[in-house]
């Protein structure tokens, strides 16, 4: 969950009243968010960097305050004013008024852009009265959509400058790196885009962002109607346009590479700075539609409210609401900033939260069941605690890997091993889910080689096999199965240590050597293990499993010098 950090002094004077720390924790709650701390800026350097380092640092109160993923809009200090006025108030109604004295601004979009970054919508904002707290605030807001919805830039970039140094309309266009001359933020001369990428290449903080187009052909930059550049996104803004505490009307563009979320950004940076606009002008207005749900909210809250109460918890929440002519619908208008609204449930969720969770009266459920470990997760544990105490170590290893490690790798064919494939992985160690334990734990030691020998490893945990046969429910073509695998990594394979884990686990099992109801192993041809150093394992009549010492060639393709055995049962049999 994002954390937003607000000057307590300056928050209760935007609310227009001072609550107790006690008082404002609950109203916090009660409106969905979470007072997580109550420090100020000497106690967090003082507990950081130590107490020297503190001395002179503010004492002014911080609230940091959590608030959940999908709400954008409430970021920044005059989101969250805004939300909690409301929440205690009315809603207010978002209007787009057109420029009275001149045309609307626009804003030229190129084909060249389609090869980096095709996207870019932009905003203007008129009027603004910036304080030093708003101007902090302001910029703070861009850096937490940077961080979060913008996802470190790749997704969307934000660029603000002041309007009134440069000229409509604007161009969004991309050229060659060597083409693009500029002067960037707070620096004195003018630089290529080339130079630039080398100049940033140390800088602590725009060097993060500079891997997202620096091997691309051409280059994004934004030009206005005099070849004066505005920014080159999503790395640096020109010097030129960049706003200050005199700044009176804001020129904000968002390039992208998804539409959608540079949409959410706009509307986020254009409404959260209403409270400093002497007169609103703003860009967009959402259409109101109608929801038959005041029978869903009811239902699925488990209240009993009127049609015309719902309507006043949901603009309490910033949806302002209205009973219908037929009294039975609510219209329900989602705000620009509310982009977390996409179905029936967020309203419910809203209607709910603004009911207050603590006044939803207990019910007993319709049906009674009483809660059980599943079996299978119950012999889980049981295992993990005596194979830890039998001198093995637990590993956790990924779900997915790559298919060399569970083909190539085990000296298999891919087609064998009955792999579910990834359709899209994003990197060559995410292809397919596992089949096997094994090649995860070989992983492990290879990790761990300055580790003392030797090394006992062990996990319990799911593989997924395709399996074509229909499940419970419904067919999904794949299905989980529970295994337990364990690896002896020496000087010496150890053959006998993992055939006594073997021993002891049957023995927790309560399965006593022997054909028929026993157990019992025999002699087994594999290519994971060395020729004659392999067996398969029996219990009551089935097969579950292997154990043996693996082949020097496996051990080289994972890295390792060191013989090694294994063994790897299935224990959904035991059941």
């Amino acid at each position: 969950m994002p954390t937003v950090s607000v000057k307590r002094d300056l928050l209760f004077h935007a609310l227009g009243r001072t609550y107790t720390d006690e008082e404002f924790d609950e109203l916090c709650f009660e409106f969905g968010l979470e007072l997580d701390e109550i420090t100020s800026e000497k106690d967090i350097i003082s507990r950081e960097q130590g107490d020297t380092k503190a001395e002179g640092a503010s004492d002014v109160i911080l609230y940091k305050i959590d608030v959940p993923a999908n709400r954008y809009d409430l970021l920044c200090l005059e989101g969250l004013v805004r939300g909690l006025q409301v929440f205690k108030m009315e809603a207010p109604r978002y209007r787009r008024v057109s420029p009275a004295s001149s045309e609307p601004q626009r804003l030229v979009i190129t084909e060249e852009t389609t090869a980096v970054r095709p996207h870019a919508v932009a905003a203007v904002l008129r009027n603004i009265t910036f304080t030093q707290e708003r101007y902090d605030s302001f910029i703070e807001l861009q850096e937490k959509l940077h961080q979060n919805v913008c996802r470190k830039r790749t997704l969307v970039a934000i660029g603000t400058h002041d309007l009134d140094t440069i000229s409509g309309p604007f161009t969004y266009t991309a050229k060659p790196p060597g083409d693009i001359r500029f002067k960037p933020l707070n620096q004195a001369k003018e630089y290529t885009a080339q130079e630039l990428m080398s100049l940033y290449k140390t800088d602590s903080h725009l060097r993060h962002y500079l891997h997202i187009i620096e091997d691309e052909a051409v280059y994004p930059v934004i030009y206005d109607s005099n070849g004066i550049v505005l920014s080159m996104p999503p790395i640096i803004n020109g010097d030129h346009s960049k706003i200050s505490l005199n700044t009176k009307n804001v020129f904000i563009e968002c390039t992208a590479t998804d539409l959608t979320k540079a949409k959410i950004v706009l509307d986020m940076m254009s409404f959260l700075l209403w409270e400093n606009i002497l007169e609103p002008t703003g860009q967009y207005v959402h259409s109101d539609y109608p929801h038959s749900i005041s029978d869903f909210i009811n239902r699925k809250v488990g209240i009993s409210e009127s049609t015309e109460h719902i309507a006043q918890l949901l603009t309490k929440m910033c949806l302002r609401s209205e009973v219908m002519s037929d009294g039975e619908q609510i219209e329900v208008e989602i705000p620009p900033t509310r982009s977390d609204v996409i179905h029936a449930c967020d309203i419910m969720e809203d209607a709910a939260m603004a009911y207050g969770f603590n006044n939803i009266p207990r019910t007993t459920p319709r049906t009674y069941t009483i809660a059980n470990q599943l079996p299978l997760n119950k012999l889980s544990e049981l295992l993990r605690q005596d194979l830890a105490a039998a001198g093995f170590t637990e590993a956790l290893t990924f779900a997915l890997c790559s298919q060399e490690d569970i083909a190539d790798k085990l000296l298999k064919n891919i087609s064998e091993t009955r792999a579910c494939r990834i359709s899209n992985p994003k990197t060559a160690e995410f292809q397919v889910a596992r089949t096997t334990l094994l090649s995860g734990l070989l992983k492990t030691v290879a990790a761990n080689r300055k580790m003392p020998l030797p090394l006992r490893l062990f996990e319990i945990s799911d593989v997924v096999l395709k399996d074509e046969s229909k499940g419970l429910f419904v067919y999904v073509g794949a299905r989980n199965n529970r295994r337990l695998c364990a690896v002896y990594y020496n000087k010496s394979p150890g053959f006998e240590v993992i055939h006594g884990l073997m021993d002891r686990v049957m023995q927790l099992l309560e399965i006593k050597p022997g054909q028929g109801n026993g157990y019992h192993i025999q002699a087994a041809d594999d290519s994971t293990f060395f020729p004659g150093r392999c067996a398969e394992i029996f219990a009551c009549g089935k097969s579950i499993g292997r154990l043996g010492v693996l082949h020097p060639d496996v051990i080289n393709r994972f890295e390792l010098t060191m013989p090694c055995s294994a063994l790897d049962i299935d224990i959904e049999h035991f059941l």
